[in-house]
């Protein structure tokens, strides 16, 4: 049995994330293996809520070709990239049945990424490369990339460095496989790395059917107001599966969820930054709690207006080279969540959240029951047993129901909600 695991956040599922499914099975030549995604949950990876509840989007990728699908603890998927990779690559390898790993890159060059991928990451020269190009001013993506250009030329590889390190994908995909060299020591496991196909990762507007989330979530933001679905079912035809934007557009009608109020969120997020002790959050070191402090104490009515849906009035305001706007948005999420920095000393995920499954999966699932190196969840209730004799799953999984409270809250419903979810499973 292949069972090729993917890495995403589906936020939401569109058309290049159908694509990516379907080019994995096509690439290993097995139709019917079966694909086993691992998604961000209430919080994406850049550190804002997702568009839609982790239900709703394992319910669209169950719908599209998906066959089992897995949740990303919290402080896994509200994490920089290298956490992000690793936290995900874990749990699909924890499986105990993943056969290969599909991922997107923006780049051609998959050998020179792989050539990267060897280096040493943690290593005292390139930490000192980093360090020096941080102290610079310079923003901690570009530090990293100017470090690992100037690693590899040391150790003699070459190649187009600024394209293969330019895109979020593509660094991305280095973690991906930096993780699996770290994880899969015998190489047991597969990789396929799909080219990206159609908008960049993070183009604004949507230039073809293969737009990018980020186009898709600002066509969403742009109906704020009303969220008027017949606006977005207009904006957004093409751009994602029907069955897909279906699914999204009834969870929203039946009243599962509304609309994250963004603007809402940040205010909230100032409110607390500006009342409260946050030097021990996460990602809050290198004086980013001084500076969220003094600038949440000074917040103006033009700071944070009403109409700022897509926060840009926001981010202009706060973004600084020092501080990434991920970084903020991650530093906020784990203010809110309480996640402290001492959680971060827990390098991968204690156990296996499943969201969803389909006839197919059910099957992998009875195998994943007996293969698996951690613990399975299929609701938050099963956690309650295990978690005494634990204490890494303790913390992880209370974090995970505090970052799940704030999400129900931010998507307008109760903050329990999340102790009555059970796994989508479609027919």
């Amino acid at each position: 049995m292949r069972v090729i695991g993917i890495v995403a956040e589906f936020n939401p599922f569109h058309n290049g994330h159908g694509y990516l499914i379907k080019e994995a099975r096509r690439i290993v030549n097995d139709p019917r293996a079966i694909v086993m995604p691992v998604i961000s949950g209430f919080f994406t990876q850049r550190g804002l809520p997702a568009v839609c509840p982790p239900a709703v989007r394992a319910r669209q990728a169950l719908l599209c070709g998906a066959d089992v699908v897995l949740e990303l603890p919290f402080s896994f998927s509200c994490a920089p990239s290298s956490r992000f990779a690793e936290g995900a690559i874990s749990e699909l390898i924890s499986t105990g049945v993943v056969t290969d790993i599909a991922f997107g890159v923006d780049t051609d060059d998959t050998e020179l990424l792989k050539k990267l991928a060897d280096m040493d990451f943690e290593d005292e020269g390139f930490n000192n490369r980093l360090n020096g190009y941080i102290s610079t001013g310079i923003s901690f993506p570009e530090a990293r990339a100017k470090a690992i250009t100037d690693t590899a030329k040391a150790m003699g590889i070459e190649g187009d460095f600024d394209k293969a390190l330019s895109s979020p994908n593509s660094i991305l995909a280095l973690d991906y496989l930096a993780a699996l060299k770290k994880l899969d020591k015998k190489n047991r496991i597969n990789i396929i790395m799909i080219k990206r196909k159609g908008d960049g990762y993070h183009q604004a507007d949507a230039a073809s059917n293969f737009a990018s989330a980020t186009s898709i979530r600002k066509l969403i933001s742009g109906t704020a107001g009303t969220y008027s679905r017949s606006a977005i079912a207009s904006r957004l035809t093409g751009l994602m599966p029907d069955i897909s934007l279906g699914v999204m557009l009834s969870a929203n009608s039946s009243g599962v969820f509304s609309f994250p109020d963004y603007v809402d969120y940040i205010r909230e997020c100032m409110l607390k930054a500006s009342s409260t002790d946050i030097g021990n959050t996460a990602y809050m070191t290198d004086d980013l709690s001084g500076y969220i402090k003094n600038f949440a104490g000074d917040i103006r009515p033009d700071t944070i207006p009403d109409g700022d849906c897509d926060l840009k009035v926001f981010e202009s305001r706060i973004s600084t080279k020092r501080y990434t706007l991920s970084r903020i948005y991650r530093a906020l999420a784990s203010m809110m969540a309480g996640q402290d920095s001492s959680i971060l000393a827990i390098r991968r995920p204690p156990y296996i959240r499943v969201l969803g499954f389909n006839q197919e999966g059910k099957y992998c699932l009875k195998i994943i029951g007996k293969c698996a190196k951690v613990p399975v969840i299929t609701r938050p209730s099963d956690c309650l047993e295990l978690q005494s004799s634990n204490e890494s799953l303790k913390k992880i999984f209370e974090l995970d129901m505090r970052a799940a409270a704030l999400g129900w809250k931010i998507y307008g419903r109760g903050i329990a909600a999340e102790w009555e979810s059970v796994p989508v499973i479609v027919k």
